[in-house]
């Protein structure tokens, strides 16, 4: 499901130079995916703690497939539109549900599964581009969508057949979006550290090849620096998620952000595109291992009964700060400079941190939570 993300981004030119669309018009293509998987995940993810989270995941799969058959054989900005937006909305339902049966069905290792779960994802998303560069000169625009489609097919057959946890008829709850979760001051907590992290990353993706550019960086930094960015997480997201479970994810995501605000002061400083890229790779290297913190601080944070809710809301909430934070950047780095962007970035992304930390509590702040009141149910 995330490949079709990853092979969105190398084909753009391809539908430009095909379809006569232009940049503005892929520009928002691009966006109407995430804005709707924005309202997805905040408006029908939450149905999953309703007894519905294989029914979400397998609609939201299938949604996924025939935005992705769209988006293939569609020749004009509409049909592109549209099959953006069915993507993004399989995608808000589907994911959250995955995640609800990963903590619901084990919850004593929910910090290494759900790290997998993002390995997974990351991996996905770095698949994209290749198969977009071995198919689409040879066979068409139509040809990558046509092999996503048909693995994510298989795979929605084989999970048809498998049984999943889902919330007791007893302890469904009757709220219909997760908002009211914000306040549980230990869930807003988690949420803002999660902000923090997609600043920075709405931030880092939108200027870094234009940093290096500006720097005289030698091309492979430009082009290479966003895939370079996901590839530890693909290794290290499991061993994240047993660290955050262990040693404390409000602890652990909060150590991160820091890591991570610092990086982005530096990136807003050096001279050089090479010490940047030394830069760089500290940074990874933390994002890594702290990245998955945040999906296990609410999950030990949210009823047991809202698992869905509470992870649409938060991949929501951030998939919006992302979109904030790449505007934000873009405008900044063009009127005031880079130093100026980056150090706003970071000082915004410390604040949220430190409220975040402030309304988890001491509880969660000092302490790991190794056993968690979430039992399978069905």
């Amino acid at each position: 499901m995330s490949t079709t993300y990853g092979v969105m981004f190398t084909m753009l030119d391809d539908y430009r130079d095909e379809y006569g669309i232009s940049e503005s018009g892929l520009g928002f293509v691009l966006a109407i995916g995430f804005f709707s998987a924005f309202l997805s995940q905040i408006s029908i993810a939450p149905l999953a703690d309703r007894g519905r989270a294989k029914t979400l995941m397998v609609t939201g799969f299938l949604f996924v497939i025939i935005g992705c058959l769209i988006m293939g054989f569609g020749e004009t900005f509409i049909l592109l539109i549209l099959g953006r937006s069915l993507m993004g909305i399989g995608g808000g339902m589907a994911l959250p549900a995955l995640r609800k049966i990963v903590i619901v069905a084990d919850p004593e290792n929910l910090g290494g599964n759900l790290g997998k779960l993002l390995s997974v994802d990351i991996a996905g998303f770095a698949l994209g581009p290749v198969i977009s560069v071995l198919t689409v000169d040879t066979f068409g625009i139509a040809a990558p969508f046509i092999i996503i489609s048909t693995a994510v097919f298989v795979v929605t057959m084989i999970l048809i057949r498998v049984d999943v946890p889902e919330t007791a008829l007893a302890d469904r709850p009757r709220e219909h979006l997760a908002f009211d979760l914000l306040r549980i001051p230990a869930v807003s907590g988690a949420v803002l550290i999660g902000l923090a992290l997609f600043l920075m990353i709405g931030t880092f993706d939108s200027l870094w090849s234009i940093m290096m550019d500006d720097l005289s960086g030698p091309e492979w930094m430009a082009n290479a620096g966003v895939s370079l960015f996901a590839l530890p997480m693909i290794v290290l997201g499991p061993i994240g998620g047993r660290l955050a479970q262990r040693k404390g994810a409000y602890r652990l995501g909060a150590l991160g952000m820091v890591i991570g605000a610092s990086c982005m002061v530096l990136y807003g400083v050096l001279p050089s595109p090479y010490l940047m890229m030394g830069v760089f790779l500290i940074h990874i290297i933390n994002d890594g291992l702290t990245v998955t913190s945040t999906g296990v601080a609410i999950s030990l944070a949210a009823p047991t009964e809202r698992q869905a809710g509470a992870q649409g809301l938060l991949g929501g909430l951030q998939t919006l700060m992302g979109g904030i934070g790449a505007s934000f950047a873009g405008w900044s780095y063009d009127h005031f400079g880079r130093g100026t962007t980056f150090s706003i970035t970071a000082i915004t992304m410390i604040v949220l941190v430190m409220l975040g930390l402030s309304l988890a509590g001491p509880k969660h702040r000092s302490a790991p939570v190794t056993v968690l009141a979430i039992v399978p149910t069905s």
